[in-house]
């Protein structure tokens, strides 16, 4: 038999079955409908997961929300790094909310047209379609808004968020919202901050992406949740050292729970001390955690 003639039985066959004459080819598209959806929306199952599924579950998990003081933003511009000699990544923060609009380069980094929003908060300027810099890294300008402006406002973190699917990278506390570096900080209030809170942040914290974790080295107070959540935060590497005093730990390189639980630095050789003071450089320098306080000891 021909495959002429296999043809036409086939058609017989589908008129004879539907009732309707030439049927066989609207039943032709139908099947060829049906497996053009189902490669499009990633193909067919096996074991109950599709290989689109499977694709998702082997992207890297996201960074846990953090916090960023205005300083940690600006370095976020998009331009080439001077110690790596590769190009930063281009965040920005729409009302408090930090996206990482990488994808979207070509508008917000260098030499692209929305440029001057880089490493910034933008969100007054967005929701007034202005470029006047005085409008940028002021959140109480997002606050004062007209209700038309507020609704434009909206519209841009909607855009962001969920029509170009910018990561949300965390949450931008104002200089004027932290805590003065100057307060005393007790061994008990110090402890509070041991990165356990998973909570949303509310009260002096609203606003925050994550709760403070706080950790004391020499005789200042850092909040590491600017940066270091993976690291100090709940089942971290380091989180044995949040909520504490740890000066004679880092001056030891040392996870021994006598030296992170023992606060004194008085038997410290010169260079431990070395060691321990390099450390609040970091903290200070590189890392920019802000300084919320300081402890109450002698050095």
């Amino acid at each position: 038999m021909t495959i002429s003639h296999a043809a036409q039985d086939m058609g017989k066959w589908c008129d004879a079955i539907t009732g309707v004459e030439g049927s066989s080819g609207y039943i032709v598209l139908l099947v060829f409908t049906i497996l053009g959806y189902i490669w499009i929306n990633g193909g067919f199952q096996t074991n109950g997961s599709s290989k689109h599924v499977e694709e998702e579950e082997e992207e890297e998990t996201p960074d846990p929300p953090r916090n960023f003081t205005v300083k940690q933003l600006r370095h976020f511009d998009g331009k080439i790094d001077e110690k790596t000699e590769d190009p930063k990544a281009v965040y920005l923060s729409v009302g408090g909310t930090i996206f990482d609009v990488s994808k979207g380069r070509d508008f917000y980094g260098p030499g692209g047209p929305y440029e001057m929003f880089a490493g910034r908060e933008c969100g007054a300027a967005l929701a007034t379609m202005s470029f006047d810099e005085s409008l940028l890294d002021d959140m109480s300008a997002c606050e004062t808004l007209g209700v038309g402006d507020k609704a434009e406002l909206e519209n841009w973190h909607e855009k962001f968020e969920h029509y170009r699917c910018y990561p949300i990278k965390g949450r931008l506390v104002p200089d004027a919202k932290l805590p003065s570096p100057y307060r005393t900080i007790s061994i008990e209030e110090l402890a509070k901050y041991d990165g356990n809170n998973q909570d949303i942040p509310t009260g002096d914290h609203l606003g925050y992406a994550t709760y403070p974790i706080y950790v004391g080295a020499l005789d200042k107070v850092f909040d590491v949740s600017f940066g270091g959540v993976e690291m100090y935060g709940k089942d971290g590497p380091y989180q044995r050292f949040a909520g504490r005093d740890v000066s004679r730990a880092l001056a030891l390189m040392s996870f021994d729970p006598k030296d992170v639980e023992n606060t004194d630095i008085s038997d410290l050789e010169e260079k431990q001390v070395k060691v321990l003071k390099d450390w609040v450089k970091t903290f200070e320098g590189r890392k920019g955690y802000p300084i919320v306080g300081k402890l109450d000891k002698k050095l």
